[in-house]
């Protein structure tokens, strides 16, 4: 089961961002995620307007598989947008190339510090926490990525399909660390 568009079957289920109750029968976008509790995934609920300002990645890529009419689709997409250029949202999906929102994190490759507003690449990894094994981001310099194609999976074009598809950073920006990824292996 993937994320979902659709009509609320009851008015019982709330909003995982605002926390207000969805009313039945409206739109709302359920996004699957794996809980502690389960080895199943489950279904987090939230109105589409506020996925569009804290899940524009999720929403988007939604979105576009939805089939039916969404009578505030204007208003949704002038939120996602906001949310994007504010950069306080993240993207669905990895891998995906940020700026650095600040210089602390580290290059699972290299071991040096990823500098505050240069881009980075966002991979999934696993780590262990409390002696449970969980997934979260690890990132890299762009031009780090080439050496580390094992750990990432795919060869340097499949991960430049994939944040290309993933990332919310503008076109210019997207173009300029793709660049530096695909002339980093040299």
């Amino acid at each position: 089961m993937a994320n979902v568009i659709e009509e609320a079957k009851s008015g019982r289920a709330s909003c995982r961002s605002c926390k207000k109750t969805i009313a039945k029968g409206e739109l709302r976008l359920g996004v699957e995620q794996m809980t502690q509790f389960s080895d199943t995934p489950s279904m987090q609920w939230h109105h589409l307007l506020c996925a569009a300002g804290k899940l524009p990645g999720e929403l988007k890529g939604t979105l576009a598989t939805f089939d039916g009419d969404i009578p505030n689709r204007a208003e949704i997409e002038a939120a996602m947008t906001d949310a994007i250029k504010s950069g306080k949202a993240k993207p669905g999906a990895f891998p995906y190339i940020d700026k650095a929102p600040t210089g602390r994190a580290k290059c699972m490759q290299c071991d040096e510090t990823i500098e505050k507003d240069s881009f980075r690449v966002a991979v999934e990894r696993e780590v262990e926490v409390g002696g449970m094994m969980r997934k979260s981001p690890g990132y890299m310099h762009p031009k780090c990525v080439a050496a580390n194609l094992e750990n990432v999976g795919g060869t340097l074009e499949d991960i430049e399909t994939q944040v290309r598809a993933n990332s919310l950073i503008d076109e210019a920006d997207l173009n300029t660390a793709v660049e530096e990824m695909s002339g980093g292996g040299e």
